[in-house]
């Protein structure tokens, strides 16, 4: 991955800016940290002099100076003035012990210079002063352990926030140049689609991140836009093969028209055959656009609550009459008295049980029953259309779905192909899975139709 890819990348981005984040939140922590740190340290040196300063003061009696001077010059000898003074004055100002020179000082906790005390380091002092039997004594510490301690601290700070920095920038790099990867295998897989190999797919990893949940989708979505090249291709290509012949039979009979009229010659009977011919062809192509337009979705508009069962009777009503004409019978199973809610295209779902009764009263033998049939089940309303006539090769039943499709022993009959498509353009607009199944003997076309969901009342009160 080049460099300046790699900076504008999303992910080193987001990584950088979350790093970033992170940082002055840690040093706003920090400093908050420190300055608790260093008021602590503070009330420690305090109460650290206090301390030594009660204990000093505590060796002096009532009248008896010389213990008093004795633990001064005790306590001098083993502390560097530099590092802790020691100091005990008369009521005059001279000095009597200690291990600084003789110094003013103001009575209780203050903050000295140590050049005070003639010293030459520059770290201030911090001295308590009291009086003890007429006498002024001085205990004072310097603040340079507690400028240490607030030294490694800030070093500490400093360094962490360094090591933070390298590591953000470390594992933004890693993870900007893992998720650049995924999502170049998805630029070039797109690419690829786009250059016409629809074939191609995204890896998937298997974890279920975001990245594996988008490429699924997009997966999905090649696959349909996939189908439905194919579907395109192959309806190119039977369109060019069915529609050739009744084409050729118009150019031949619009042919032998213009002969018999250069023999003046009655024409009637061929310009009907040719009207004829044109309407099947204008038939077949308007069914084509209908189907594209039920699979383009835009039908859905139109959906509302229907009553399924009764889209059922009635399609049973009305053809019972046309199956008894040819010989056969067509019944409808009792329904349950009671309402078949599901939301959906009462004149598309009239349609599919129309094309489903008619391809079977069509393609099957007099003598065949034909039954529609409606059935609940866990969360789908079953709805079937079976016939007994001569049914389907398990090896068709999937090939008959598609456009101008039609099986060998079909084609002497009146038709387009378009009949099962139309029904599985309509059941798929309505999520109903169609399935065609063997119904020993003959076909049984099984459609789910989900139920419209249960309004409950007031539920948008709230």
């Amino acid at each position: 991955m080049h460099r300046d890819r790699l900076l504008r990348s999303t992910p080193f981005r987001l990584a950088i800016s979350f790093g970033l984040f992170f940082i002055v939140a840690f040093l706003v922590a920090g400093f908050v940290a420190y300055g608790l740190m260093k008021r602590e340290l503070a009330r420690s040196l305090d109460v650290s002099i206090k301390d030594t300063y009660s204990v000093v003061a505590s060796t002096y009696s009532s009248n008896d100076l010389e213990d008093l001077i004795a633990a001064v010059d005790t306590y001098s000898v083993l502390k560097r003035p530099e590092d802790q003074v020691f100091l005990l004055l008369d009521a005059k100002g001279a000095k009597l012990a200690g291990n600084v020179p003789a110094a003013t000082v103001t009575p209780g906790l203050s903050t000295v210079a140590a050049t005070l005390f003639g010293l030459g380091d520059d770290d201030p002092l911090r001295l308590v002063a009291g009086n003890v039997g007429g006498n002024a004594l001085v205990v004072g510490q310097s603040y340079r352990e507690t400028d240490r301690i607030e030294q490694i601290a800030l070093m500490s700070f400093a360094w962490a926030s360094v090591i933070i920095v390298a590591a953000i920038v470390l594992g933004g790099t890693v993870l900007a140049t893992r998720t650049q990867r995924r999502l170049e295998a998805i630029e070039r897989t797109l690419v690829d689609v786009s250059a016409g190999n629809l074939a191609r797919r995204i890896p998937i990893r298997g974890n279920g991140d975001d990245i594996d949940v988008v490429s699924m989708h997009i997966n999905q979505a090649l696959g349909r836009l996939s189908a439905l090249v194919d579907g395109m291709r192959q309806v190119s290509t039977d369109i060019a093969h069915d529609l050739k012949t009744p084409l050729n039979r118009l150019g031949f009979t619009i042919e032998r028209a213009l002969q018999r009229l250069e023999r003046s010659e009655n024409v009637e009977d061929l310009l009907l055959d040719a009207s004829d011919e044109t309407t099947r062809i204008n038939a077949t192509f308007e069914a084509l656009l209908r189907i594209s337009q039920i699979e383009a979705g835009a039908r859905k508009t139109r959906f509302k609550p229907v009553d399924l069962g009764a889209i059922m009777a009635s399609v049973a009503e009305i053809y019972a009459d046309v199956a008894e004409d040819a010989g056969q019978c067509l019944a409808l199973k009792p329904l349950a008295s009671r309402p078949w809610p599901i939301d959906g295209d009462r004149e598309l779902l009239t349609q599919l049980f129309v094309n489903l009764v008619e391809n079977a009263i069509t393609h099957c033998p007099p003598g065949t029953t034909i039954t529609l049939s409606l059935t609940p089940g866990e969360q789908h309303y079953h709805a079937r259309v079976a016939d007994s006539g001569n049914g389907i090769p398990e090896e068709e039943r999937e090939l008959v779905f598609r456009r101008l499709y039609r099986l060998d022993k079909s084609r002497t009959t009146p038709g387009n192909g378009l009949g099962l498509s139309l029904v599985k353009a309509i059941a798929d607009l309505h999520g109903a899975p169609v399935t065609l199944e063997d119904n020993k003997p003959g076909l049984c076309v099984c459609m789910c139709f989900p139920p419209t969901r249960p309004r409950v009342e007031n539920e948008t009160k709230h």
